[in-house]
């Protein structure tokens, strides 16, 4: 009787020990492609910051920087292109950051889980996938051409196409991003924060204003950055708004010149560069990936001051 009842006990250990292993060894494939697949991807950034590097650094230079594009390579410089790459984040991040951040809080911690809310929220997700070039078409309509000018006078509003344009454009292209990484950011704090603060008497904005956004400010800034740091190398939308891939002269820090129709940045001047046949226009289109990777990083290590920042705080 007692080796009956053994057998069977016997044959389940052994099944679900012959499962473990095959557990196992399905994690440690899984574990391999894995590296493979991180290994191939680090080898091929490898090799093209490798070849930018070798093409871009003879070119590189202070004067180059502060020179304006010229059609003889050896005078050609990226000033122009960076001040207006500049005023394009500029303008996005104060357009983007304030309504997106605002809408992410909304839509986390006020808004009822009603049909119209889920509504929007899919609709938000879905425009994050968007095309850029859908976005630039919205742009030319909306803010190069219907808010130009004030109806019925000649006082600018946008000036047409102009680099408000183009960071207006830039800043819906990136608005259900960081509206993603808010309300993310804010589900990441746990429910406890918020009855602590309502328990102690205070009302549901001053729960999130002092206690839930902080711990989520974080969170919120990462993304932020990241969702510039794609603007900034976009090109369709800010070709379609109108700007060029030839400008003289880097706008005016002004108003009036932000209404300004002439002007470029970074990427568009990159691309004018390598399509040329000369292959002196393709060492300092190089030299301008660098610059540009300069400005991402920078962005980045921004992004990672102040979350870190921002966590030591909280």
């Amino acid at each position: 009787m007692s080796s009956q009842i053994k057998k069977p006990i016997q044959s389940d250990s052994g099944n679900f020990k012959s499962q473990l292993d095959k557990r196992y060894k399905i994690d440690q494939i899984f574990k391999i492609i894995s590296w493979i697949a991180t290994f191939s991807g680090l080898v091929v950034l490898a090799i093209l910051l490798i070849g930018v590097l070798v093409d871009g650094l003879p070119h590189l230079s202070f004067g180059f920087l502060t020179s304006p594009p010229s059609r003889k390579p050896e005078q050609a410089g990226v000033w122009p292109a960076f001040v207006g790459s500049i005023c394009l984040l500029l303008i996005t991040a104060s357009v983007a950051f304030p309504i997106g951040v605002g809408s992410g809080i909304f839509l986390q911690e006020f808004a009822q889980n009603n049909k119209f809310a889920r509504i929007v929220e899919i609709n938000i997700s879905n425009l994050a996938a968007v095309p850029s070039i859908i976005y630039g078409l919205l742009g030319l309509f909306v803010f190069a051409r219907l808010l130009e000018k004030i109806p019925g006078t000649e006082f600018a509003l946008t000036g047409g196409r102009s680099i408000l344009s183009g960071g207006l454009t830039l800043a819906l292209l990136i608005l259900p991003v960081i509206i993603v990484a808010t309300r993310e950011a804010l589900k990441a704090v746990p429910d406890s924060i918020r009855m602590a603060g309502m328990a102690l008497g205070s009302t549901r904005w001053q729960t999130v204003r002092t206690h839930v956004l902080p711990q989520a400010i974080p969170g919120i800034m990462t993304g932020t950055i990241l969702a510039l740091s794609r603007a900034i190398g976009e090109t369709a939308p800010i070709i379609v708004v109108g700007a060029a891939a030839f400008v003289p002269f880097a706008p005016d820090l002004s108003i009036s010149g932000f209404q300004e129709p002439a002007f470029t940045a970074m990427p568009i001047q990159i691309y004018s560069w390598i399509s040329r046949p000369q292959e002196e226009f393709h060492g300092i289109a190089a030299a301008g990936i660098l610059i540009l990777m300069v400005v991402l990083f920078v962005m980045n290590a921004t992004a990672i001051f102040l979350r870190n920042r921002f966590q030591r705080s909280s």
